[in-house]
Formats: C-alpha cells, structure tokens, sequence
C-alpha cells in the first residue's frame, strides 16, 4: 500500500487542557486531518468537552456543538437533519464521544442512530473508564483492570467483567463501514478517516485512546504503549466495508500480551495465571478476526467460458 503523507492543516489549536500524552486529545486532531474545514462535531460530557470547549473558549478550528451525555447519537441525526434542510453540501457531521457515554449511557442514542440510517460519522474513543468524573469503571474496562469503584486489595482483583464488544454491537446494525484506528498507526487512522468521508450513511470507528493517569504509566509511553495494544492483538486494527472485513495490520506472531499489561499500574496486581488467561483469551479473538477476513473477501473473478 501506498505511503500516505499527512494532511499539513491543524484543527485543533493549542492550549487545550488534555492531560500530557493524552490518546483521546491526538484522536481528535488525527480526526479532523482527515475530515477536512466542513465538519460539525457534536461532544456529550466527557473529557473531551473539558479539554476544548469551556465556555467561552475553543480548541477547535471546525462548528463544534455540546450535548448531553447520553445523546451524542440523536444529536447528530438532529444536525444532520438540519444540515440538510439548509441545503448544506459536502458537510461531515460527526458525534466524538467517550467509551461511557457509547458504550454504556449513550448506547440506545448510538443504537438509534445507526437504525435510522443517519448520514453521519460516530466516533468512540476508547480510554476504557470514566476518566473525567475519577477513573471509575465502565462497561468498555478491560476484566481485571483497577479502577477506583473496582478496587484491588484483599479479595477484590479489579472489575470481573469482560469488555464489552462495542464493535461486535455497531456490526449488527450493519454500518456502511466501521473501523479500529490507533492514534500510534497516524497513517492507517487518516487513511480510514478518508476512507469513511466517502461514503454516505452511518459510519463508526473504535478508537484506541490511552490515558496516563487513568491507566498508571508515564505520559511519554502513549505512542509505544499504543504500538504494543495492536502488535499484541490487544487493540487490532481492521475496518469493515460493507460488511467484508480487512485486517490494516499484521506482524506475522503476536507480542506476548505481558509486555502490555506490565507497562501499567492498573494490571499491576496480575499473576502469571492472569496473564495467561488473557493471552488465551487475545489468541482467539485475533483467529477469529482473521477467519471473518478469510469469509467476507471478495470472491476472485471467476472467467467466463466462451459460446
């Protein structure tokens, strides 16, 4: 595949109040590199509207609107209603909103969006917490991870349950195209934001989005941590295209998941039968990945027999 440079155009401005090393901050201005000026970015409570619009401030150079948390989905079939109604032409309308607010709050919204068949982009960035409000668990936290309401200590060994499949619930509502993108691959999550800007209907993207204080490591680590979460089939990268799936990475054998895990204090209290478990767990899921891009590929061209 063909190098991608970069879009030069910056859209989110400096002097923001993202955290250093922050995933969900370098999400964002990936976004907007790939999305273009014509875009209207709704964001429900979450950290994102703390970093960038406190009123009467912003820190982004496109029409940005605030909703409530759990309505990032009806806000963007409203502006995208609108949007048309005015006859605007060329606008992306796109809802950013954190793991909490998708995956557990706003998830009827999103659901809702999706059924509608809403010409819109949903973006989830994924820092697997409620990490505005205190790091408290959500349904997007990995099982064993400490948080604050999932304390670790005596017979307590962080939250129990599994992940939730956020990808695997967008997927049944047949998107028009949905991806993973990981701000450590730049390339890959632009090409995808391009890619997605094509298209009409409803769109989606699960966003890897570390964060320093919520996951307990150094805030110069994000980019290396990132690179480990998709090389150790924690967090892979694929997109999904009209239902046919393609894997964007691959390394031939996976990274041991420790290497991930022992980076960050909030799996520090894993043993080794943890660690295990877990790759056990990765193993099958990446086999599984790749057996759906097997299935779904577009069948090669069979020649016609002349007459």
């Amino acid at each position: 595949m063909a190098k991608l440079t970069l879009p030069d155009s910056e859209r989110m401005y400096s002097g923001h109040a993202a955290c250093p090393g922050c995933g969900p901050a370098l999400a964002m201005r990936l976004l907007l590199k790939g999305l273009g000026p014509k875009t209207i970015v709704s964001i429900p409570a979450c950290c994102w509207t703390v970093i960038a619009t406190p009123y009467p401030t912003t820190a982004l150079g496109v029409a940005t609107f605030d909703n409530p948390i759990e309505a990032t989905g009806a806000s963007i079939s409203g502006l995208r209603a609108a949007a048309d109604a005015l006859g605007l032409e060329g606008v992306q309308v796109v809802g950013f909103a954190g793991d909490g607010g998708t995956a557990d709050i706003g998830l009827q919204s999103l659901s809702g969006m999706l059924e509608r068949r809403t010409d819109a982009i949903y973006v989830m960035y994924d820092n697997e917490g409620y990490m505005n409000t205190g790091i408290q668990r959500s349904g997007a936290t990995p099982r064993g991870a400490w948080t604050t309401t999932t304390p670790v200590g005596g017979s307590a060994r962080g939250k129990p349950e599994a992940k939730k499949d956020i990808m695997g619930i967008v997927l049944a509502h047949r998107p028009v195209y949905a991806a993973t993108v990981n701000p450590a691959f730049p390339e890959d999550f632009v090409r995808k934001v391009e890619r997605a800007a094509e298209r009409k209907g409803p769109r989606f993207f699960h966003v890897f989005a570390p964060c320093p204080p919520g996951w307990k490591f150094d805030s110069d680590q994000t980019i290396e941590l990132g690179r480990l979460a998709t090389d150790s089939g924690i967090f892979p990268l694929y997109e999904v295209d009209e239902g046919r799936y393609r894997v964007t990475r691959k390394g031939g054998a996976l990274k041991p998941v420790a290497e991930y895990v022992r980076a960050q204090g909030r799996f520090r209290h894993f043993t080794e039968s943890d660690i295990a478990a877990l790759q056990a767990e990765v193993g099958a899921r990446w086999e599984a990945l790749l057996r759906a891009e097997r299935e779904t590929a577009a069948p090669e061209a069979v020649p016609v027999a002349a007459h």
